[in-house]
């Protein structure tokens, strides 16, 4: 099997707006250019077409990762590299998907896009903040919902210190040294 063919969950957590897509979808580019099967499984796009109806409880949010865990492992198993940007806040969350895999012996790897709240704030893609901040919505991870950082995840980008280029190519390393590029 050639490294292109060999698949691998790439999971990226962090706090919203940490640039977890925007890295995601930038080593997709790359994977791409080199003759990889790339999918990017988008959280706001699960949400809307996988996992519609769960709200944003401990409960719902675990099967919302568990759910995401799934598609990426059948995804990975099948030879495509799966770029997974979800929050996916609490790490017996995120333990089980890495579980799943290690049974399947399918490739995963941990990427914590480790933003400070402030900068994610700033930057507030999606207006999440504001409205939080407006008293318009409450359970923002980070803010006034846990967020559990992994311990000891496989790379830790800090996206508000480097470039989206340098940050996909920190993530592009971590897969050439594991033989997944």
């Amino acid at each position: 099997m050639s490294v292109s063919d060999q698949g691998a969950t790439v999971w990226l957590t962090g706090l919203p707006s940490a640039g977890k897509t925007t890295i995601a979808y930038a080593l997709a580019e790359r994977l791409r250019a080199d003759g990889h099967r790339v999918e990017v499984l988008d959280g706001d796009e699960i949400r809307e077409f996988l996992s519609a109806g769960l709200g944003f409880s401990r409960e719902d949010r675990h099967t919302n990762v568990q759910r995401i865990g799934f598609v990426a492992e059948l995804l990975a198993s099948n030879g495509v590299k799966a770029l997974v940007p979800v929050i996916a806040p609490f790490a017996d969350s995120r333990d089980a998907v890495r579980g799943r895999h290690a049974a399947a012996e399918t490739n995963y790897l941990e990427v914590h896009v480790a933003t400070p709240v402030e900068v994610c704030s700033e930057r507030d893609v999606k207006g999440l903040y504001a409205k939080q901040a407006a008293g318009e919505i409450s359970g923002l991870t980070g803010v006034d919902d846990p967020y559990e950082a992994p311990e000891s995840p496989d790379l830790r980008i800090e996206s508000h210190t480097q470039t989206v280029q340098e940050s996909a190519s920190a993530l592009y390393a971590l897969l050439t040294e594991r033989g997944l590029a």
